[in-house]
């Protein structure tokens, strides 16, 4: 069964760039292209696409309230289209919690090579998409423990242990959760979250505002500090060292790893050789399997390993890798993960 692909953009040249990309695909079967809300309201009930590309900027009804609109009537996988601006950046975001499955940058194709690299990744998007868990079907996160129950952590573990999370597909609002969840005082947390360059600020800045940590996008060279969290940016990878007694930070533009520049295995990989079983890490929703071998060298320097459980994951292939190597100590639903990481980081003060 080939996958149905209607495409929504006000553009007429970005319709037809994505319809010929999409149509290039033996997989994907573009089945309607849309100017504008109405008309995508039309062949979505004439053609019930299983994804749905939809740009977020649109005149009449914009992206954000057609997709609000389109998960309450019928719920279908949506891939946004987003300019690289501060308000696209919000809006991509605002887009993800209303129920869109990813988002991709509005193509910038200077030369051949860009045009192949975009393609590539419109694609996997889309059928990652077709694949995905739909917020109706996830489990969703209920009331959480108050921050008043939440067990406290020893000085000792706050200042020597350092938490390490990666994430792809759905990464964005379950990192949300996690971190909404966790007291103001913590270890220092070190997150790569699969994401192009000019969002990860963007993401960091809803994440300071919306939870009770200082979340920042990572500099280069810069001391972790405990109740800070840091975001790798788009297009860099995020490492840790040791410099004298002190985590610090590292960027590099090497090569991508496990297909990806920011690299979760890269991250992982660094924080399981400068903290070692100081290191508590959580590999959550994604496709592919960026993070596995990471996890993988953290559990055999003796850290402690935790994974999203397919339920409540939009794409569950980062964490079932990471599973099937047997190096995951514990698999945890979104909403119980926090808290069995708290008390985790609380059991070591009786050591």
């Amino acid at each position: 069964m080939t996958i149905k692909v209607l495409v929504v953009d006000d553009s007429a040249l970005i319709r037809n760039l994505l319809g010929k990309m999409i149509e290039a695909d033996p997989e994907l079967s573009l089945v309607g292209m849309a100017a504008d809300a109405y008309m995508a309201k039309d062949m979505v009930n004439q053609h019930r696409p299983d994804v749905i590309t939809l740009d977020i900027e649109m005149p009449k009804v914009d992206g954000l309230t057609f997709l609000d609109r389109l998960m309450k009537a019928r719920p279908t996988a949506v891939v946004m289209i987003s300019s690289l601006t501060e308000e696209g950046a919000d809006a991509t975001f605002n887009a993800l919690g209303l129920g869109a499955v990813d988002f991709i940058p509005k193509p910038k194709l200077d030369s051949p090579q860009d045009f192949n690299e975009y393609q590539d990744l419109i694609l996997e998007k889309i059928k990652s998409a077709a694949n995905a868990k739909l917020k109706t079907q996830r489990t969703q996160p209920v009331a959480a423990t108050p921050p008043s129950l939440k067990p406290n952590l020893a000085n000792r573990v706050i200042n020597t242990q350092l938490l390490a999370i990666g994430a792809s597909t759905g990464g964005t609002e379950a990192i949300l959760y996690l971190l909404q969840q966790f007291p103001a005082v913590m270890p220092p947390i070190v997150i790569t979250q699969h994401m192009p360059p000019g969002f990860t600020r963007t993401f960091a800045e809803r994440l300071n505002k919306l939870t009770r940590l200082n979340v920042k996008q990572a500099d280069d060279g810069e001391r972790l500090l405990p109740c800070y969290v840091y975001i790798a940016p788009g297009d860099q990878h995020l490492e840790v060292i040791k410099v004298g007694g002190s985590f610090k930070t590292r960027l590099t533009q090497g090569d991508k790893v496990s297909g990806h520049r920011p690299s979760v295995d890269v991250l992982f990989n660094s924080v399981a050789a400068c903290a070692g079983a100081n290191t508590t890490a959580a590999i959550l929703t994604g496709m592919g399997k960026d993070g596995a071998d990471g996890m993988a060298l953290i559990d055999q320097q003796g850290g402690k390993t935790f994974a999203q459980g397919e339920q409540s994951c939009v794409v569950f292939g980062m964490p079932r890798e990471a599973i099937k190597r047997g190096v995951i100590h514990h698999v945890v639903e979104l909403p119980q993960l926090a808290d069995k990481m708290l008390n985790y980081l609380a059991s070591l003060k009786r050591d």
